[in-house]
């Protein structure tokens, strides 16, 4: 059995060891040789750690380290820890150390009595000791008279003078030996009461508040567990935060003795010295941190702050006052409620920095507990009222203007540190997040809000003008140029269904868009304030006056009659339109023309054919600026009411630049998806069912000058074109708004932020629909040009008689067809890029050729009538050239060319040019052309000889029958 050893215990549950003080400070560099088997750097961090009644036991190790326990790097960092210099407290030891003095005097003149020793703190002797210089392989450096000293009860550190006493050397070591010996005879006393403990601490009737405040505080630095000078600390903290409290008890009532006097002088002495004790204990017990405590916590600051009025004479401001009887919002009351806060609080928040100290923040303080218990109490039953009302507009209104009014706080708060002390009193940043944090528990609630009833804003507009699509009930574009000749004095015709044409008109309906959108938004509404409530009126009436259809819905006598019309209303002016220089006009008159006549034409036409057509007068109105108008409006609302929060920190900033771009692409896609894609589309379908009017010749045989008229216009193209300019000036008014208003919140560089996304995706939308449209328009346009040709070109237009003299011009279809391809097109430029442009006038001139070759097909052309096809193909090739573009150009000089072979009177020679495919540039092959010539009126003369010249071929002798 003496083999087997007995199992140790095993211990199941490993008990944690009590949790040791880490003073705060960095460990010393590994350099130094080894002393034993230890590198110094770890010695002296063993020192730095240990109690100072623990040196001499560690420094009687050997004697190197106990030239370590002496040395600078040990006592340096401890003495600095007790702060003496960077917190002022040298005269408190002067003093201290003249009160030792006197009594050391008094015990002189005593009877000598036995002097007990204790032995158990280690405590420095008053002897003061000197060293002999050390030999070369002496350890022990000498130190000055006066800086050693000796532990009582160790005999290793005690040497005899081997030379005479040199001067005083003031080392850390010396500095914190007097501060030891100082202090520790007032410490026995903590352990009595605290009335005891401040009788015996203060022990004269001389010593002013400050003094009594230092020497608490010099106490607690003294026996913080970073100095650890004695080994019952935790005892004698707790002695000496007991005195603390009953002095800051006694302080706390000469403070209100003070104050009830208005005695600033006297509350600003005991408001200093209770801070210095507060904040010391404070700090005795979270050594590691620098910081002052959270003047939140002081009870000097917290009961002067409790006993101001304002905290209980606020019942009288009724929060539901700021809602009026009708609904609407009205911050007249809050107005003065904040004023009688805003008194108050720079009334006594400029005597709180008088009285209390800097660096305790009782400004902030008060401030935050006024925000939270009487501005936050004000708001909260506000809000609640208007969330009550199931109004989500009244509610985000009086969520944006609350904060707004809130934030006057912040103004005072900032004027009162700046008066007294700027930054030292109170930051910026202090300031705001006092109404930052008072105002987060709404935030939540407003941010979703804002969005679902921006929703619900943006579907109520898109309905309301589906309906007014559906049943027809818009209003053509009237009076804008009444209002453009007003402002400009420049004649303008009277058009009545198109008028963004003319660029001018864009860059006036810009230029009043960017002032309007550059108008304050009023965030709290006043009736008391007049300059607030005509800005806003300026900003809802000048975005509404930006529509002309608005105007429309109105009879307008004269633009004097007008303008006087707002002025008696009291209503912001029309807006007045910068139509540009005069030269921009007269540039465009021939676009005003052409829509001139398509307007005149259309006040002239029967009552049958223009019930035909009303179908197609409006095609233009199937997208609104006023829609567009009211979309960005309401989004510009929302985005001024979400700016109010820009500065928000933290979470509910993020929140807060998130909804900012929520309700950016919630407006781009509600345009984009809602308004001018369905807008397009129904135009396209309206497009495609259109049907060229059919003219009738009067007894002469002549067209009237109506038919005319409307032979060259299609209808619905030309009002698609001025959906197009409509569309491209949706698109202008867009990017002006994204860079006014939306650029500042987002970066316009990052592809892949939502706004910016959103904003691409609404420019191709409305790309692809001019694209599809465009396509549509082209067939619209073709049919007419084929119309016109067909209907304005005579029977024998190719044929005349033999005695007709001839006529060596282009024809009037073609004339006709020539000049409804110029109009169209002109309409289209400057309002599509240039690719979409060429793209256009390419499709047209493939198409017009394949309609010039069916009508020379569906002809008799005889010799004089060749030379009226050469002139009216001369037309086309020059119309065409005017395009520059070359494919077509070339194509249409091909064209050109077979013309010749109507004009060529020997056979022989004519099939020598229907054989010659180089002339034609390889377009025409000869089977082609032999279906050309098929069309003379000489035929039957000549097609033998043609068909043997060109085949070697004749039919009659060589086919036969059977």
């Amino acid at each position: 059995m003496d083999k087997f050893k007995a199992l140790e215990p095993v211990r199941l549950y490993q008990q944690p060891l009590p949790a040791l003080h880490k003073p705060n400070r960095p460990l010393p560099r590994p350099t130094g040789p080894l002393i034993g088997r230890l590198p110094q750097h770890l010695h002296l961090f063993i020192l730095d750690f240990l109690p100072v009644p623990d040196y001499p036991a560690y420094a009687r190790t050997c004697r190197t380290i106990s030239w370590l326990a002496i040395s600078e790097e040990i006592w340096g960092p401890r003495y600095k820890r007790l702060r003496v210099e960077e917190l002022g407290l040298s005269p408190v030891l002067d003093l201290l150390e003249a009160r030792a003095k006197g009594s050391r005097e008094e015990q002189a003149r005593a009877p000598p009595t036995l002097a007990v020793v204790d032995d158990e703190f280690g405590d420095f002797a008053t002897a003061n000791i000197a060293f002999s210089q050390p030999s070369s392989v002496d350890l022990f450096a000498p130190t000055a008279p006066d800086e050693l000293g000796d532990f009582i009860g160790g005999s290793s550190l005690s040497f005899a003078p081997s030379t005479p006493v040199q001067s005083p050397i003031v080392t850390s070591r010396s500095q914190y030996i007097r501060v030891h010996n100082l202090l520790k005879p007032l410490t026995p006393a903590l352990l009595h009461s605290p009335h005891q403990i401040l009788s015996s601490l203060f022990s004269t009737s001389h010593d002013s508040l400050s003094e009594q405040a230092h020497i608490l505080h010099l106490l607690f630095l003294f026996l913080s567990p970073d100095i650890s000078p004695l080994r019952s600390l935790s005892t004698l903290l707790s002695g000496l935060r007991a005195a603390a409290d009953r002095f800051d008890a006694a302080l706390l009532t000469a403070f209100e003795t003070a104050d009830s006097r208005s005695d600033e002088e006297e509350m600003r002495h005991a408001a200093e010295a209770s801070w210095e004790v507060w904040n010391a204990s404070q700090h005795a017990a979270q050594p590691s941190s620098s910081s002052f405590g959270s003047s939140a916590e002081w009870e000097m600051g917290r009961v002067w702050a409790e006993k101001r009025e304002i905290f209980y004479t606020v019942g009288e401001y009724n929060p539901r006052d700021n809602v009026t009887a009708s609904g609407a919002l009205d911050f007249d009351a809050m107005d003065a409620f904040m004023t009688f806060v805003l008194e108050n609080l720079r009334e006594h928040g400029s005597r709180a920095v008088r009285v209390f100290p800097l660096a305790s923040r009782v400004l902030l303080a008060f401030a935050d507990r006024i925000a939270n218990e009487v501005v936050g109490e004000y708001i909260t039953p506000l809000l609640t009222h208007a969330r009550s009302l199931q109004n989500g507009a009244l509610f985000l209104r009086a969520t944006a203007a609350c904060f707004r009014e809130a934030w006057r706080m912040v103004d005072t708060i900032i004027a009162i540190a700046a008066a007294a002390g700027g930054d030292s009193v109170a930051t910026k940043t202090q300031a705001e997040d006092v109404i930052y944090r008072m105002f987060e528990p709404n935030m939540d609630e407003y941010l979703d809000e804002e969005v679902e009833t921006l929703k619900l804003t943006f579907d109520k507009t898109c309905k309301e003008w589906e309906q007014q699509v559906m049943t027809g009930s818009f209003t053509p574009h009237v009076a804008f140029n009444t209002l453009f000749q007003a402002a400009n004095t420049i004649p303008a015709p009277q058009i009545d269904a198109t008028l963004f044409a003319s660029s001018s008109y864009k860059r006036s309906v810009l230029s009043s868009f960017t002032d309007v959108l550059l108008l304050p938004v009023t965030i709290v509404p006043r009736t008391v304030v007049a300059t607030a409530t005509t800005v806003s009126g300026a900003a809802v009436q000048g975005i509404s006056m930006l529509d002309p259809r608005r105007w429309g819905a109105e009879t307008l006598t004269s633009p004097s009659t007008d303008y006087e019309h707002y002025q008696r209303q009291g209503e912001a002016n029309p807006v007045i339109w910068d139509g540009g220089d005069e030269d921009d006009i007269l540039d465009e008159k021939a676009d005003e023309r052409t829509l001139a006549s398509s307007a005149s034409t259309s006040t002239k036409v029967g009552d049958g054919e223009l019930k035909s057509r009303r179908t197609y007068d409006n095609l233009q109105l199937l997208l609104s600026l006023d829609t567009t108008l009211e979309l960005i409006h309401a989004a510009r609302d929302s985005l001024k009411r979400v700016e109010t929060f820009d500065g928000y920190p933290g979470t509910y900033g993020l929140r807060v630049r998130e909804t900012i771009e929520e309700v950016a692409a919630e407006m781009l896609l509600t345009l984009g998806s809602r308004h001018v894609k369905p807008g397009f589309e129904l135009a396209i379908a309206q497009m495609r069912t259109y049907q060229p009017p059919t003219l009738s010749a009067d007894a002469s045989g002549e067209e009237s000058e109506t038919e005319k008229a409307v032979s060259t216009s299609v209808a619905p193209l030309v009002q698609f074109f001025e959906l197009v300019h409509i569309g491209d000036m949706i698109q202008s008014i867009i990017q002006v708004y994204f860079d006014k208003e939306l650029t500042p919140h987002i970066d316009a560089t990052d592809f892949l932020n939502t706004v910016v996304r959103e904003k691409k995706r609404f420019e191709n939308l409305l790309d692809d629909s001019v694209a599809q449209g465009l396509n549509a328009g082209i067939e619209v346009l073709m049919n007419q040009v084929d119309h016109i040709i067909l209907t304005l070109t005579p029977p024998r237009a190719y044929y005349p008689p033999e005695d007709a003299p001839l006529l060596l011009g282009p024809s009037r279809g073609c004339m006709e067809a020539i000049s409804c391809l110029e109009e169209h097109i002109r309409l289209l430029k400057g309002n599509v890029n240039r690719e979409v442009l060429e793209v256009f006038q390419t499709e047209v001139g493939v198409r017009l050729i394949s309609i010039l070759q069916k009508h020379i097909k569906r002809q008799i052309i005889s010799l004089n009538g060749g030379f009226q096809v050469i002139a009216d193909l001369n037309a086309y090739h020059a119309f065409i050239s005017k395009l520059k573009i070359p494919t077509l150009t070339a194509d249409f000089a091909n064209l050109k060319m077979l013309g010749h072979v109507y004009v060529v009177e020997d056979a022989k020679d004519l099939a020598q040019i229907v054989r010659d495919v180089t002339r034609y540039g390889g377009a025409y092959r000869p089977e082609d052309i032999y279906e050309f010539v098929q069309r003379r009126s000489d035929w039957k003369k000549i097609e033998k000889v043609v068909d043997k010249t060109m085949y070697n071929l004749n039919l009659r002798e060589d086919c036969v029958v059977c």
